[in-house]
């Protein structure tokens, strides 16, 4: 008889909503823990409908007429090279958190600050180092972004500046994925952001009551239970890890007969 231990997620089919290398590392993260990986891009991301003004505010950047520039995902560290946009050695640079940081400095641009508790707009907000706050800050982000971060340099004293750097555009999902979250075959749903809440609402609304859904940060799962989603699980940081082992934990505590479907 084998002594090899059964995985937290054996059996189980996950939603992974994003593509790309971040899908390839959670689906792969998955699997480590005995899961199904079901990688259904939920969301993608186009050109911002104002490329003149996205241009004007990247040149006044490289000018040296911004003090910060402040940037939120790693979307948006595409962006910034699809411009081949230099940023001055007097401009600091902050990210939201580490997974941005990391994207940044293997474009190859230097990161001056990013917050240590919480990777979120607020969490940047409320870390903020100030005893370095003044002059111009330049956000660029989402067209359909919160003014969170806006709000909160500005309050902080900031002349803060945003500017849309491209659109989240919906993906529709295929119909077998479809079906088997309808029929709960797909028993966890990964939620990375409101816009993946949204996508979800609008595409595979109502789950099952089966299917347990885990948010990456508690403003995803506000913004997921605005869009009418039922949440089980928040995870404690807005990180791939954090949110595989909060599946992971809730999973385990589950009764024999709540692990299996019926």
């Amino acid at each position: 008889m084998s002594r090899t231990q059964v995985k937290a997620l054996a059996g189980w089919r996950v939603l992974v909503p994003r593509g790309g290398g971040w899908g390839d590392r959670v689906a792969a993260e998955l699997r480590t823990h005995g899961a199904v990986p079901v990688v259904a891009p939920l969301i993608n991301f186009a050109s911002t409908d104002d490329p003149e003004a996205l241009a004007a505010e990247f040149e006044q950047l490289s000018n040296g007429e911004y003090e910060w520039l402040v940037i939120t995902s790693a979307t948006t560290v595409d962006v910034l090279m699809s411009h081949g946009t230099h940023v001055p050695p007097g401009t600091k640079i902050a990210a939201v958190g580490e997974t941005t940081a990391a994207a940044l400095t293997l474009a190859g641009y230097r990161v001056d600050f990013i917050p240590e508790g919480d990777n979120s707009a607020r969490g940047l907000v409320r870390e903020w180092p100030m005893s370095d706050v003044r002059g111009r800050v330049l956000i660029p982000q989402s067209e359909i972004a919160e003014p969170t971060l806006v709000a909160g340099l500005r309050h902080l004293g900031f002349d803060a500046h945003f500017v849309a750097a491209y659109r989240t555009v919906g993906v529709p999902v295929a119909d077998d994925i479809a079906a088997d979250v309808a029929s709960g075959r797909i028993r966890a749903v990964l939620v990375t952001s409101g816009s993946v809440a949204r996508q979800i609402a609008q595409q595979l609304d109502p789950l099952p009551t089966s299917t347990v859904v885990a948010c990456i940060g508690p403003r995803t799962a506000f913004d997921a239970r605005a869009a009418g989603l039922a949440v089980h699980i928040i995870a404690e940081s807005r990180s791939a890890e954090s949110l595989i082992a909060a599946l992971v934990e809730y999973v385990t505590e589950l009764s024999p007969s709540e692990k299996t479907l019926s």
